[in-house]
């Protein structure tokens, strides 16, 4: 039997489409939150992290997830690799808002990674940022997107725990709880 690869690609994009949703419904993201992804293509493919980046593999994952977060006026931020110490793909309407401090780099599908590459190659206006704080994230193949979230995140439980052959793990940020054992807090901020 003859491996398709179109109906890899368009499996990948609805998959990935379909976490996003329930990533954005889980962590009550609402327009103007920002989603970190790491994506490891490698992983993806059944390869270890970094031997066998595929920009086909990356793009229709960028592609799903995109779409997704566009419809809901979320943006996506792309974790570059750790050849690019991690910078972060936005867009540059997203790095004037949030006074993101820019880094000269484009990312390679070898440098920075494929989905990196992707999202540089696709979002209107891109630009390389050495870090992000984010409202949630995605984290495809083992990635450690941590350090682009903010303060307190916490992990959510995905209907899915892969995408393709790479371990998915998701997560969303909640305000710090300040004050003592007298202090009240926000129910629908947990």
């Amino acid at each position: 039997m003859r491996f398709n690869m179109t109906e890899f690609y368009e499996n990948l994009k609805n998959d990935a489409a379909s976490v996003t949703r329930e990533l954005i419904s889980a962590a009550k993201l609402t327009e103007g939150d920002v989603i970190i992804v790491g994506c490891s293509s490698s992983e993806v493919a059944g390869e270890r992290i970094g031997t066998f980046s595929s920009y086909d593999t990356a793009k229709a994952i960028f592609d799903g997830i995109s779409a997704e977060a566009k419809a809901s006026g979320i943006y996506v931020a792309a974790q570059c690799c750790e050849h690019l110490n991690r910078a972060v793909i936005v867009e540059a309407e997203l790095a004037r808002r949030d006074r993101l401090e820019r880094v000269n780099v484009v990312p390679q599908p070898k440098a920075g990674g494929s989905f990196a590459t992707a999202a540089y190659r696709t979002f209107d206006a891109p630009t390389a940022v050495e870090a992000i704080k984010a409202d949630a994230g995605l984290d495809i193949g083992d990635t450690f997107i941590g350090m682009h979230l903010k303060s307190v995140a916490v992990p959510l439980r995905l209907s899915v725990s892969s995408l393709g052959s790479a371990h998915l793990t998701a997560a969303r940020v909640r305000p710090k709880f300040v004050g003592g054992s007298r202090a009240v807090y926000d129910e629908d901020l947990m």
